[in-house]
C-alpha cells in the first residue's frame, strides 16, 4: 500500500519508526576534515608560508652575526626552524577558530554528523602539515649556514607532527576560548612571539625566570630535541625524552581544544 494512501496518524509513526543515519565514525570523518582543510589552506596559505620561511632565515642570517657556532648556533637552527611551525599551528590557528566562531561557521560543523574530536584533530593536523616544506627550507639553510650537520634532519618528521600537534592544540583552544575574533588574534600572535623569543634564543643566556616560562612553551621540547640532532654524537634518549613531552602536551592541548569546541558549539 502506498504510503500516500494511508491515514496521518499511520503515516507519522512510519515516519517516527524510521531508523536515522548512524553518526559518521571518527576515523573517516577526520580524514575528511584533513581533506578539506588541508585543501583550503593549501589555497590561502601559501602566501603566508613564505613569510614565515624568509622570517625564520631573516633570523638565522641576523643571528650568524652573534653567534659563531657550538650550542647557540644549534638552538638558534632549531629554534628557527620550529618557529615556523608556531607561526602557521598555534598563530594562524588561533585566528582561523577565532573567526570561525565569529562568523558562525561553528553552527555548520555542529549540523554535520562529525564528532567535534574530528573537526579538530582534521584541522590542527592539516595547518601541521602545511609547515613540512617550511620546516625543511629553513633547517637545511640554517645548518648551511651555521655548518652543522645534515645528516639527522630526518628527525623533522618526528619534531614536525608532534610539536605541531602541541602548537596546533594549542592555538585552536586559544581560538575558540577567546570571546572575541581580535582577542583570538591577539593571543595567537603574542604565542607566536613566545616561540621566537623564547625558542631561537640559546637557553643560557636567558634569565631565570624567563627560562622557566621557556619550560612551560610546548615548542621548547620539539626545539630541544631537533637542536640535540646537530651535535657530534646525538644523546638519543634525551632526544626521545623531548618528543614524548612533546607527544604529552599534544594530546592535553587537543583534548583541551576539543573541549572548547564542544563549549563553543553549543553556545
Amino acid at each position: 500500500m502506498p504510503t500516500s494512501a494511508l491515514p496521518a496518524t499511520d503515516r507519522d509513526a512510519q515516519d517516527a519508526a524510521a531508523p536515522l543515519a548512524p553518526r559518521a565514525r571518527l576515523l573517516p570523518a577526520l580524514a575528511a576534515v584533513y581533506r578539506a582543510q588541508l585543501s583550503r589552506a593549501r589555497v590561502a596559505r601559501i602566501p603566508l608560508l613564505f613569510v614565515a620561511t624568509f622570517q625564520s632565515i631573516g633570523i638565522m642570517v641576523l643571528m650568524r652575526g652573534v653567534v659563531d657556532g657550538g650550542s647557540e648556533a644549534r638552538a638558534v637552527v632549531a629554534g628557527s626552524t620550529v618557529l615556523v611551525v608556531a607561526f602557521v599551528a598555534l598563530n594562524l590557528l588561533a585566528q582561523y577558530f577565532g573567526q570561525l566562531r565569529a562568523g558562525g561557521g561553528l553552527d555548520h560543523y555542529a549540523t554535520l554528523p562529525v564528532p567535534p574530536a574530528a573537526v579538530v584533530l582534521g584541522a590542527a593536523g592539516a595547518y601541521a602539515s602545511f609547515t613540512v616544506p617550511g620546516t625543511v627550507v629553513t633547517a637545511v639553510a640554517g645548518s648551511v649556514l651555521f655548518g652543522l650537520p645534515l645528516g639527522h634532519l630526518w628527525i623533522l618528521g618526528a619534531v614536525v607532527p608532534l610539536a605541531g600537534a602541541a602548537l596546533a592544540g594549542l592555538g585552536a583552544a586559544l581560538g575558540l576560548l577567546a570571546p572575541r575574533q581580535e582577542l583570538a588574534t591577539l593571543l595567537g600572535q603574542l604565542g607566536m612571539s613566545a616561540a621566537l623569543l623564547l625558542g631561537v634564543l640559546p637557553a643560557e643566556r636567558l634569565p631565570g625566570p624567563i627560562g622557566w616560562a621557556r619550560d612551560l612553551l610546548p615548542s621548547t621540547y620539539g626545539v630541544e630535541a631537533l637542536a640535540r640532532t646537530f651535535g657530534p654524537h646525538p644523546d638519543w634518549a634525551a632526544v626521545a625524552a623531548d618528543l614524548a613531552v612533546c607527544a604529552a602536551v599534544g594530546l592535553g592541548s587537543l583534548a583541551v581544544a576539543t573541549w572548547a569546541y564542544r563549549r563553543a558549539a553549543v553556545r
